[in-house]
């Protein structure tokens, strides 16, 4: 009997931790989401929708630029998860590129920029304490992880063109190389 009970006070206490970490969520990275949101749509508005139009286009004619810059830009200046609502102004065919380049940088700059994936710090901090306990700095570890990472991210974009390519071919797909700038 004391198992069949202790497994309901499991179960339940399952729900309270997830209502808990909900209400966590509530208090701080949605309304975090949100200001985001607005700053990023204010901006926007203040710059112009056809000159960011414009400039995303230019940065989608540019694997370098569209997988390696823009990624960068986008984590250091809006965070995880904000960085992949830039994806918005891709042109469709390279939207999961953009997608998966910006993903892994949010991973890949945390021991520089801990701003920008703040939610997985705890992965860069565990690395640092090791480092730190052979006594050695972390600076030069984080810096090779974000250069390392800025390459192998613009591999990661590059690498799903071409996924994207061969699966539009195989589903009979035709996606959009260009911005549609009236669309967004």
């Amino acid at each position: 009997m004391d198992f069949v009970v202790e497994a309901a006070k499991g179960f339940i206490y399952l729900f309270q931790t997830g209502g808990k970490t909900f209400i966590s969520w509530m208090t701080t990275i949605v309304p975090l989401v949100l200001m985001l949101l607005v700053a990023m749509n204010a901006l926007i508005g203040l710059i112009g929708a056809e000159k960011i139009n414009k400039l995303a286009a230019k940065s989608a004619s540019n694997p370098l630029l569209r997988y390696m810059v823009l990624p960068f830009l986008g984590s250091f200046m809006l965070a995880n998860p904000m960085v992949h609502s830039l994806g918005r102004f891709m042109p469709e065919y390279y939207k999961p590129s953009y997608f998966a380049s910006a993903a892994f940088f949010c991973h890949t700059s945390n021991g520089v920029f801990p701003h920008i994936n703040a939610a997985e710090l705890f992965i860069w901090l565990g690395i640092a304490q090791g480092v730190q306990q052979l006594g050695l700095d972390t600076t030069p570890l984080a810096i090779r992880y974000l250069l390392v990472g800025l390459v192998a991210n613009f591999f990661c974009g590059w690498i799903t063109d071409f996924i994207t390519g061969w699966v539009s071919k195989q589903q009979n797909v035709t996606l959009s190389k260009k911005t549609d700038i009236k669309s967004i």
